[in-house]
């Protein structure tokens, strides 16, 4: 499911902000970009999103301002040596250089470094203890909003359940999948296929009648079909993760309106189960949101 959660924190030495994104995915991929010198979060980050959420791709972002800098700043030697010493040799390839300053050396990349903030244990523990605290914030702020948002989606799965379990009856009544109607179809093309080739037993045709019939019949097809939508409600109103249970439900839903498919020989039940189909594929599509 989508999402998005912001919280922010302050130590007398920082400032920091946790950023958490979560996008659709099958299982829980979690992706952490820390601020350099507290990656040792990665796994207090990992283990409370896994207790939390159970899908997504869940992209986790640690920023930190520091507000002061006791250290400031210093000059890098070695990078100042290798610099003059490179001066004369590329001025010589020049036709006419520019006399070389001192704010030149000083402007070259890495010559000037920060002083990273030196901080005590006891500092770096009570930051990282505060980090975690507001860690939890986001995260509880990101499960309510996809919470929210599976409440949205509850009321669309549930009327896509109403259309299909509006074309399952439509299906069960079509009297062109009762077994009286099937047998007399049945009956009518095998007697036309056997005009003119004499006599056939009628114990024997009453047979090939009885077993075609069975591989017609689909009402067994529908009944699946009935029992998997009332699972599927029972899903939605269930509490924990159900979003794999409604996966394995789609699939069994597809395979049922195949099936009908493929046993219709009326044009009107073919037609209720390729809108069954769409109706399917609909609720996949949605239910890739739901945990």
């Amino acid at each position: 499911m989508t999402g998005f959660a912001r919280a922010d924190g302050q130590h007398e030495l920082c400032s920091w902000c946790w950023e958490i994104k979560s996008v659709n995915a099958k299982g829980l991929d979690i992706r952490c970009r820390l601020a350099s010198g507290f990656e040792s979060l990665e796994a207090a980050v990992r283990d409370r999103l896994s207790k939390t959420l159970k899908r997504g791709n869940v992209t986790v972002n640690l920023t930190v301002d520091w507000l002061q800098v006791s250290g400031g700043y210093q000059i890098n030697p070695d990078l100042v040596d290798l610099a003059i010493a490179a001066v004369p040799e590329i001025e010589a390839r020049l036709v006419s250089p520019a006399p070389t300053r001192a704010a030149d050396i000083l402007a070259l990349r890495g010559v000037v470094e920060l002083v990273e903030q030196k901080l005590t244990d006891a500092q770096r523990d009570r930051m990282k203890a505060l980090m975690v605290s507001d860690l939890n914030q986001g995260i509880e702020a990101l499960d309510k909003m996809r919470s929210e948002e599976g409440q949205r989606l509850s009321s669309v799965l549930t009327d896509q359940l109403d259309q299909i379990a509006k074309l399952s009856g439509l299906a069960k009544s079509n009297s062109a999948c009762q077994p009286q109607a099937i047998r007399s179809r049945l009956q009518n093309q095998i007697s036309e296929i056997l005009d003119g080739l004499g006599n056939f037993p009628e114990d024997r045709m009453a047979q090939e009648v009885a077993l075609l019939v069975t591989k017609a019949d689909i009402r067994e097809e529908i009944d699946r079909l009935i029992a998997h939508e009332q699972a599927a409600r029972s899903y939605l109103v269930a509490n924990g993760a159900i979003g794999r249970k409604l996966d394995f439900l789609c699939q069994e839903f597809n395979r049922e309106a195949n099936t009908l498919c493929s046993k219709s020989s009326d044009v009107s039940l073919t037609q209720i189960g390729l809108d069954l189909k769409t109706y399917v594929e609909r609720f996949r599509e949605q239910i890739q949101n739901i945990e």
